[in-house]
């Protein structure tokens, strides 16, 4: 399995559109085997390949912090689920997906509106 995490400075970046690069882990037996750095396009997420990019090197979920809906759709239509709501340190949040205490935030962006969001931390079950 393969994760892929919108970042900036070893973070969640808040709108995976805007982020400097997509830390991509691979997952065997729930235990990290490799980490990895893909750089972002330069525009708008939804609209650059970023989606079929990601699919093309296996990821199969993203972990964010937010997105406008058009996006998701986008990342979904390339078999790539999303759980929105994600924020703090990027290995952090990985070891929380795989001990079962990330769920998905249910909320979406406006449409190119995200400019500042303030989250507390990772989205805990």
């Amino acid at each position: 399995m393969k994760i892929a995490v919108p970042t900036r400075d070893e973070r969640v970046d808040d709108h995976f559109g805007h982020c400097d690069h997509y830390t991509i882990y691979t997952i065997e037996n729930d235990n990290i085997v490799k980490r990895e750095s893909m750089p972002s396009p330069q525009g708008c997420g939804c609209k650059s390949g970023i989606a079929a990019d990601l699919q093309e090197i296996g990821v199969t979920l993203m972990l964010a912090g937010n997105m406008g809906d058009g996006a998701k759709s986008k990342l979904n239509a390339h078999n790539i689920n999303v759980i929105r709501g994600c924020s703090g340190n990027v290995d952090q949040l990985i070891q929380s997906y795989l001990d079962g205490k990330v769920s998905d935030s249910g909320i979406t962006c406006s449409e190119h509106e995200c400019g500042s969001h303030h989250h507390d931390g990772i989205r805990l079950l």
